[in-house]
């Protein structure tokens, strides 16, 4: 896929080295010059010092016809202005945008924001579905909330500990997108082992969310 990341510094940073271990075509604007020329040494990628909320700054990095744009800047009107003219304008496919305001979720949808995730807003979904566990867990409800991606951290006794992928039976619908290990990102393949404090990115039907999180704590939800 072809992918801009606008905006942001740790979670660009963090999401531009995951995206390039799925070998996706990145281009960055960040309107950071040093965090910018950072990026650009770390990653070699595009690198566009710019503010991404105007227009000619993404005219210039030429994003007609992506597949994808990240807004991660800290001001959600500015993640809103990005992401409308890339679809607008730029005829960008699908675009993400980072909300600070959990009340800027439902507007970002309704305005046409494909995805507008929340840390905050991600909170209350999990209280109203009651799925909190002694262990951090998160969820992002994706594509009208239809796929959610889940992260748990693996505690002591979760039955999943120091066994590889392939002996993991999980129902149709689940799969483990990316384990996240120290500081290493992992690529789940059959024999990967899972060790404890291990970080599971999953992804699952969203009606599938207590079954995965039985599957890792080995309780229901």
């Amino acid at each position: 896929m072809k992918i801009v990341v606008a905006g942001g510094q740790n979670k660009a940073d963090f999401l531009i080295g995951l995206l390039l271990e799925k070998k996706h075509k990145i281009k960055i604007i960040n309107d950071n010059a040093d965090y910018g020329t950072y990026l650009a040494k770390k990653y070699g990628v595009p690198v566009f010092i710019n503010d991404p909320s105007d227009h000619e700054s993404l005219e210039e990095a030429d994003i007609y016809d992506y597949d994808l744009l990240i807004a991660l800047t800290p001001s959600d009107a500015d993640n809103l202005v990005i992401c409308k003219t890339a679809r607008k304008l730029f005829n960008v496919k699908k675009v993400v945008a980072i909300v600070s305001n959990p009340r800027s979720v439902d507007v970002f949808k309704a305005l046409g924001i494909n995805t507008a995730i929340s840390a905050t807003y991600m909170v209350a979904k999990m209280i109203e579905q009651a799925s909190t566990f002694e262990s951090i867990v998160n969820t992002l409800m994706i594509e009208s909330d239809k796929i959610a991606i889940t992260d748990v951290i693996v505690n002591s006794t979760s039955p999943l500990i120091n066994r590889a992928l392939k002996d993991i039976k999980f129902s149709r619908g689940i799969t483990i997108g990316c384990i996240l290990r120290d500081l290493n990102v992992v690529i789940p393949k059959g024999d990967t082992t899972i060790m404890e404090n291990d970080k599971l990115l999953i992804i699952s039907e969203a009606n599938k969310q207590d079954e995965v999180l039985e599957a890792v704590f080995g309780k229901k939800a």
